[in-house]
């Protein structure tokens, strides 16, 4: 995820043509096969850019899940991986990346057709940052060492880590690689094994990421893919007894329904990533606006607007309001829909008709509650058959306003004045979520009091999503639990064990 992506390096590629051949796998992976579900049911995988029908996708259920947890059991408790060195492992690990980065082409195409995000950005972006994830973590395997706690002189106490056994990560269809590997890369680093579900509205890449794994030298059963709806196999893996583990990235409510069935089955440990209504705070003695109007309209376009720590409500200083908002309105027109298979194309198509659905309505519930569109606010791209929204500037937004409280996970941006430094930070912490938080000014004294005002688990200063693989991601309150990234993602995927011994 980024607010300044690169200009485009790939090559002349005939994306549409590539399209067209196209006939992905829909078949869910477990045991280190692709097979069907057991009862043989499917569901259909539509491409958002036209609306075309992709592949008839396994449709996995209880059943499928049991297997999927079994198979990942039998690959833990034989220590085929959680037993092998860490210097072998990573071995492992390092050439996953290497094919990961290999398929580029195919695994960018394949997102670009499941999730509509332009070619650029799933080759450029999100398959280079998946590979780079699970690289990363292949090398911090052998540099997390357990500790000697300070004893009496006849005693020595061992404090270690060790894998938790079986993982089920449960990702969303924003990111779906990058999401993936942010779970992938620490379970398995510490030797545990993986059921992955990812949405059903983005099932595609995940049984290739496991076909990949495979041919890296990664055991069968220690990575398995499970595809299907969240209220069949989502739901059968959060409640399912041999699970240790899970590890979820969506919405709030589901987060809530990950807690609710941990409490019903045995107790799982449980890591929320959710939901965002992350604040972009701009001060008027930030000495160079424009580079801020173009990076809050970027970080909020980016990938149509759909990513959880998209910074949706931009607060300005009242004073410099007009002429600020201005710039963003003038930014968000170089943000206009286009083809995704285009490599120019810098913004591409909502994921289904149904978030199309849900982003219009709060468009609507903008203007009824009296907010000021001043750009977007229609569909775009209607006779290309995909879903396509033009991105959206709301200004004059009360902070009680739909928008400026709900997350809409779209390209719609609410703009909200304040006058003070103690307004703006009371706006910005006036929500359920705790996500992200952005704050520009040339007061370095300003910036570190915001800082450490903002109730968000990443404060931007003077840029926004800018931050690596190398430090946490994650949120206050409602937007979750535990962090992704950095060496801390190794805390939500291990025991901690004492050994006390007697000398």
């Amino acid at each position: 995820m980024t607010a300044t992506p690169p200009p485009s390096t790939s090559p002349a590629v005939d994306w549409r043509a590539r399209a067209a051949a196209a006939c992905p796998d829909g078949r869910l992976f477990v045991d280190g096969e692709r097979g069907d579900a057991q009862d043989g049911r499917t569901f259909d995988s539509v491409s958002p850019i036209d609306g075309r029908l992709l592949a008839r996708v396994a449709r996995g259920a209880a059943a499928d899940v049991d297997r999927a947890v079994a198979s990942a059991r039998r690959a833990f408790d034989d220590g085929r991986w959680s037993q092998q060195s860490p210097a072998a492992r990573k071995k492992v690990l390092q050439r996953f990346a290497e094919r990961v980065l290999a398929c580029r082409d195919e695994l960018g195409l394949l997102e670009t057709l499941d999730v509509g995000k332009p070619i650029r950005y799933s080759r450029e972006i999100d398959v280079p940052a998946t590979s780079r994830c699970i690289a990363w973590y292949a090398e911090a395997i052998d540099k997390v060492y357990g500790e000697i706690a300070p004893t009496r002189a006849d005693a020595l106490a061992l404090v270690t880590r060790e894998p938790m056994g079986v993982v089920g990560a449960i990702v969303p269809w924003n990111y779906p690689m990058i999401m993936a590997a942010w779970k992938l890369g620490p379970a398995l680093a510490t030797g545990n094994s993986v059921v992955l579900k990812p949405s059903e509205k983005s099932p595609l890449t995940a049984p290739r990421l496991a076909e990949l794994a495979l041919e890296a030298g990664l055991p069968p059963g220690v990575f398995n893919v499970v595809t299907g709806y969240g209220g069949e196999a989502g739901e059968a893996l959060a409640l399912h007894m041999d699970v240790d583990a899970i590890g979820f990235t969506g919405s709030t409510r589901t987060g809530r329904r990950m807690l609710e069935y941990a409490g019903r089955s045995n107790l799982k440990r449980v890591y929320n990533e959710l939901g965002g209504k992350s604040a972009n705070i701009v001060f008027a003695d930030y000495d160079d606006p424009a580079r801020a109007a173009a990076a809050a309209a970027g970080s909020m376009f980016f990938n149509q607007g759909e990513s959880c720590n998209a910074p949706s409500r931009l607060l300005v200083e009242d004073s410099i309001a007009d002429a600020f908002v201005a710039r963003v309105v003038e930014a968000a027109a170089r943000h206009a829909p286009g083809d995704p298979l285009d490599p120019d194309c810098v913004m591409g198509a909502i994921v289904d008709e149904t978030q199309l659905r849900t982003v219009m309505s709060y468009i609507e519930s903008g203007r009824a509650e009296g907010a000021k569109c001043l750009t977007g606010g229609s569909r775009a791209r209607i006779d290309s058959g995909g879903f396509y929204v033009a991105p959206t500037v709301f200004d004059r937004v009360d902070p009680g306003m739909t928008i400026a409280r709900e997350e809409i996970f779209g390209p719609v941006l609410s703009v909200i004045r304040f006058r003070t430094e103690d307004e703006a930070v009371a706006i910005a912490n006036a929500t359920p979520y705790g996500l992200q938080a952005g704050v520009w000014s040339s007061n370095l004294g300003r910036a570190h009091r915001m800082a450490r005002r903002l109730r968000a688990g990443t404060v931007h200063v003077n840029q926004y999503d800018e931050d690596d693989i190398t430090v946490p991601f994650g949120g206050y309150k409602q937007s979750g639990n535990g962090r992704d990234k950095s060496l801390h993602a190794f805390e939500k995927y291990t025991e901690l064990k004492t050994t006390w011994i007697r000398i």
